[in-house]
């Protein structure tokens, strides 16, 4: 077994195959948790607290550049050539370098002085690097990456401007109403905050960019700037081998590539049409893949099949202030749906579940989220509810629905 790509998904599957799996990653670091990122730019966690377990066995730090498929070898970066028989793509995903005018100089492909993208162990700690207390720093995108990002810069003492283009912070997960309270949180820790604001170029001076230029022609003034403008899965090594690929490299139930002796998890993987780039997925699809590699045809049951995950986003942001927050789901209703909601300004809580059919199909929760694990259940069982609200609202106000 050869597995690209040590992130969260390949260094679970490398992990869970065994002492025979031959692990490539182009990362210095050892494979580390990316979720936990923020942390360690907060200045919370070292990183070696994000690290994962290690894999038992080889690891090669060094970048695939071409799989074989005739002779089935890897060929890397550094020379060594990797035979396999299974081939694991956890190739992951690349940070969306946005077309802004000056971002580039003509015929350049490194990003200039200033810049950072934020995805990896190396941006984290470049960025930390550059970050002291009153230092200007700029963040583009408001998703759950650039919020992330903004509060752990402001809690380092950084003037930090967050600018989004839609009209609310994280506008995929939360309402409105979530969405203000998530603002409001940041701009009590000194962050100013724009939205339905389009970042239209940047200006250079001395080879690092030292001006960001929004779309009305408004300038802001940076030291530091930050890309969180989303991902793309990373999906060259799959289609130079000629693998189909559309938005990710298309799997089937079992993780399988259009090549049988192919599969792909995580970031780069598209099943049913669907890429996640969560890391909840790319656990679940790593499990079910060691599943199916680890099973004979001696075992009674079939590997069990991916039949996709229902995807809850958790942000965690602990210090002053605090900020804790789960999304699930569609929370936006349609006009027969049923809401449960309720706030909380003195406590500085939110909670707001929908049911639409007799099910639970979506909700936010910002604040003490006693009822998240007890919500998440329901929502990922899928079972109808009882035909009043009252376990609802017992979840919703107590503090013993974990």
């Amino acid at each position: 077994m050869v597995v690209i790509g040590a992130g969260l998904a390949g260094a679970r599957v490398a992990q869970r195959l065994g002492a025979g799996t031959v692990l490539i990653g182009e990362e210095n670091h050892a494979p580390y948790n990316r979720v936990l990122l923020a942390e360690v730019l907060a200045g919370r966690y070292g990183p070696d607290v994000i690290a994962l377990p290690s894999p038992p066995g080889p690891v090669f730090r060094t970048r695939a550049v071409r799989v074989d498929r005739a002779e089935r070898r890897v060929h890397c970066a550094d020379g060594s050539v990797v035979p396999y028989g299974t081939l694991v793509l956890a190739t992951g995903s690349n940070p969306v370098l946005p077309p802004l005018r000056g971002l580039f100089a003509p015929g350049a492909r490194e990003l200039p002085g200033g810049v950072h993208a934020f995805r990896t162990m190396d941006d984290c700690l470049a960025l930390s690097a550059a970050v002291a207390p009153g230092v200007r720093v700029v963040v583009i995108g408001g998703g759950l990456l650039g919020v992330s990002a903004a509060r752990a810069l402001a809690v380092r003492g950084a003037q930090v401007v967050l600018t989004q283009q839609a009209e609310r912070l994280m506008e995929r997960q939360l309402d409105p109403a979530s969405s203000e309270l998530v603002r409001r949180h940041l701009t009590d820790l000194g962050v100013e905050v724009h939205t339905e604001c389009r970042v239209r170029g940047v200006g250079v001076t001395g080879g690092a960019v030292r001006r960001v230029e929004l779309a009305d022609g408004y300038l802001l003034d940076t030291d530091v700037t930050v890309l969180a403008c989303g991902v793309r899965p990373r999906t060259g090594l799959a289609q130079a081998a000629g693998l189909d690929v559309r938005r990710g490299v298309v799997v089937d139930d079992l993780l399988r590539t259009s090549d049988p002796r192919i599969r792909a998890v995580g970031d780069c993987a598209e099943h049913a049409g669907r890429v996640y780039g969560l890391a909840t997925p790319a656990v679940e699809q790593a499990d079910t893949l060691a599943a199916a590699l680890g099973h004979t045809p001696d075992d009674e049951a079939a590997p069990r099949p991916y039949t996709g995950t229902r995807t809850l986003t958790r942000l965690t942001l602990p210090g002053p202030g605090p900020l804790d927050l789960a999304a699930f789901g569609d929370p936006e209703p349609r006009p027969d749906d049923d809401v449960v909601q309720l706030a909380d300004a003195t406590r500085g809580t939110y909670r707001k579940v929908v049911v639409r059919g007799g099910r639970l199909v979506g909700g936010v929760l910002l604040g003490e989220l006693a009822a998240v694990g007890a919500l998440a259940r329901a929502w990922e069982a899928d079972d109808p509810l009882p035909d009043d609200d009252s376990p609802l609202l017992h979840l919703l106000t107590s503090d013993g629905g974990r």
